[in-house]
């Protein structure tokens, strides 16, 4: 207990004591976190990303994985070393490769649900095989062939997904041209004049900009040294340059790095503030930038390019090109053949819908009449089975009736509502002789009926007060 106030008594002293200023000290600038990078489109990004990332953390691995060339990679050299790396970096791959065997299996199962019927047994060791980046023989360990079959899967579908891309915004451009023709078929000549001069107007304007620098060239480079890095373009280095841009410090520049020189480029053409620029072919337009300096830069076309590729680029005739680069607006993204089958399909396709529609509105009106049947259907058998309880209800109360060998019971009457007749022939003239006697001497006030006060004179029936008038003196 001493030990306790001697410890409160401490606090408070601190508490109360007079503050000395003390100078804060500085806090060290935390370094800016790596940039995200963008998704690569593949469906098992997320597990690509990971494993490279829990990999890169066994300084064994990285160690070879920075020594390894493209054909190491591709061939699947570099997944024996996975046999090397720390158990706690494997049994973080192996948790990673379960969780994706787990998601895959979940959409195989929402796919199943939404196309066949239920209680189907399915066989997922056989659909998982459709997937080729995991060996679906074993789905509870991550081995040299899981590494090995991710990596080229990875470098397949990368190569087919540029292609994909251009082919979507193809698409995309002719569903814009489409929709503007079909919109100005909706208007009169006055207003559709009128909006081509401001869709002609608006294409005008999309191209008052500046120069565009072909990438990869030398005056693409300089002015990313100037403007972006702040450095003197009469003191461009290419060695320099290339250490600069590499932002991971891997030794290659990657496909985002590569694109990440293309923005000032693309500043030029493209502002989300104006009416007359798309930001989809902003995007088209990175894409086709990066693709035309991989082709001539990347060599061996492991989709990187090394120091070494990088330095040779510099050296070749196209790199003093001093043209300028074609926009997307100023090349043909389409034919109007290629148009023409496109409005084709689309108006398949919509008639399919309208037929579809059609369909879906019979088997409403069908099911609404139905409905309505059913309706009528069960208003009957309700009042049947209103009819069935009142029959039952008065058979009920015949039943309550009759004696148990079917003869009718009578209920006896109450006494005050026995007839002066079924009394006893004697006590006739006495009633009689009252009568008279109340006709002569009226009665004092409260026995006017015969009765003394208080006193309820017997009720008599109708039928005998109807006898005595018509025979006063019988007896």
């Amino acid at each position: 207990m001493k030990i306790c106030t001697l410890l409160l008594f401490s606090f408070l002293g601190l508490g109360l004591a007079v503050p000395i200023e003390r100078p804060t000290p500085k806090k060290e600038a935390e370094p800016p976190p790596p940039p995200e990078q963008p998704d690569t489109g593949l469906y098992y990004d997320r597990y690509l990303r990971e494993v490279i990332d829990v990999l890169e953390t066994d300084g064994h691995f990285r160690e070879k994985l920075q020594a390894a060339n493209a054909d190491d990679i591709k061939s699947g050299k570099l997944s024996k070393e996975l046999d090397f790396v720390s158990h706690h970096v494997r049994t973080k791959l192996d948790e990673l490769k379960r969780q994706e065997v787990s998601r895959l299996r979940m959409l195989i199962k929402a796919k199943m649900d939404a196309t066949m019927e239920e209680n189907v047994q399915i066989d997922h060791m056989s659909l998982l095989k459709q997937f080729e980046h995991l060996d679906p023989q074993n789905q509870h360990t991550f081995e040299a062939r899981d590494l090995e079959l991710l990596i080229q899967a990875a470098t397949k579908d990368l190569e087919n997904y540029d292609a994909a891309r251009h082919e979507e915004f193809k698409r995309y451009e002719m569903m814009k041209e489409h929709e503007r023709r079909e919109y100005l078929k909706s208007l009169d000549e006055e207003k559709r004049k009128m909006e081509e001069a401001h869709f002609e107007e608006m294409k005008k304007k999309h191209k008052e900009h500046p120069k565009v620098n072909v990438p990869g060239s030398i005056d693409q480079l300089k002015e990313v040294w100037e403007e972006t890095d702040g450095l003197d373009p009469n003191e461009f280095n290419p060695k320099t340059f290339f250490k600069l841009h590499d932002t991971n410090g891997d030794g290659v520049l990657d496909e985002q790095e590569l694109e990440a020189l293309f923005t000032k480029e693309l500043e030029k053409v493209y502002d989300p503030k104006n009416e007359e620029d798309d930001m989809v072919e902003m995007e088209e337009e990175r894409l086709r930038m990066r693709e035309h300096v991989m082709k001539n830069v990347d060599a061996n076309h492991d989709r990187l390019v090394t120091l070494d590729e990088f330095l040779k680029s510099t050296e070749r005739k196209e790199f003093n090109e001093a043209d300028g680069w074609e926009t997307v607006d100023e090349t043909q993204v389409y034919t109007e053949e290629e148009l023409r089958k496109f409005e084709q399909e689309l108006s398949a396709q919509e008639t399919a819908l309208n037929q579809r529609a059609e369909e879906l509105r019979k088997e409403h009106e069908q099911l609404q009449q139905q409905q309505i049947e059913l309706d009528a259907q069960k208003k009957e058998y309700q009042q049947a089975v209103m009819q069935m309880e009142q029959k039952k209800a008065q058979q009920t109360g015949a039943e309550a009736a009759a004696g148990p060998n079917g003869e009718l019971k009578f209920q006896p009457e109450a006494p005050h509502a026995e007839s002066e007749h079924a009394k006893p022939v004697e006590e006739q003239p006495k009633l009689a002789e009252q009568q008279q006697k109340s006709d002569v001497h009226p009665a004092a006030p409260g026995e006017a009926d015969g009765h003394p006060a208080g006193q309820k004179e017997p009720e008599v029936p109708h039928s005998q007060g109807q006898d005595q008038q018509a025979h006063p003196g019988q007896p």
